[in-house]
């Protein structure tokens, strides 16, 4: 079965902008759940409580679950410029809250369209995106004489080693895509004349190798 991809934020991002002296400051998180993205957004909604607006929106799930909020903002010109960007990222499983201090001068339906999309945008752009999938994390068994030879596979192979201990026998923690662990499993047969192993000790979610631009 193929492993499907997911692509995500890399890493939290954040930015900060100005237009007509307003403030503006973007938080770009990745999430897995609402509970994770509404936890975020009462997070930052107490770090900025003398802002004057907390602007949210998150999109999990290719848009499954998609909220957003103006907060105050007038109606369409904040919540929903934020929430596009997301979905026009080509990522998903993400959260973002834009943050402002009003500087004096309206800014006009537009500009706060324009202002909020540049935020959000920028913070994305901090955080960068990444394709991530399913990894089987194995423990592999073998004899000191078979371990060299055992290393250099894993690497023509372009599998992790994650960790190694070292005993009556040697034991590598290896960690390669979901859907080719059976090429681990024969690896470690072949090397071994049948008397090593390979166990499947979890599956984890890790940036990908196959999907990486």
């Amino acid at each position: 079965m193929d492993n499907e991809k997911r692509v995500t934020l890399a890493k939290i991002g954040e930015a900060e902008t100005e237009e007509k002296k307003s403030i503006f400051i973007g938080y770009a998180a990745p999430v897995r759940t609402e509970d994770e993205a509404k936890a975020i957004i009462e997070e930052k909604k107490k770090e900025f409580a003398d802002a004057t607006h907390n602007v949210w929106a998150y999109y999990i799930d290719n848009g499954a679950r998609a909220r957003y909020s103006d907060d105050g903002e007038p109606q369409g010109t904040a919540g929903m410029p934020v929430l596009n960007v997301l979905k026009m990222s080509g990522a998903t499983d993400m959260c973002v809250v834009v943050t402002r201090y009003f500087g004096g001068t309206l800014l006009g339906a537009g500009g706060l369209v324009r202002a909020y999309s540049a935020c959000a945008k920028a913070a994305i752009d901090d955080a960068g995106i990444a394709v991530s999938e399913s990894f089987g994390i194995y423990s592999l068994c073998c004899s000191y004489s078979e371990y060299q030879r055992l290393t250099v596979q894993l690497r023509a192979m372009d599998v992790s080693e994650d960790d190694t201990q070292f005993g009556e026998g040697v034991t590598v923690t290896a960690a390669i895509e979901a859907d080719r662990g059976e090429e681990l499993v024969n690896l470690i047969r072949e090397l071994t004349n049948g008397k090593g192993s390979a166990t499947l000790i979890r599956e984890e979610e890790r940036a990908s190798k196959r999907f990486a631009s």
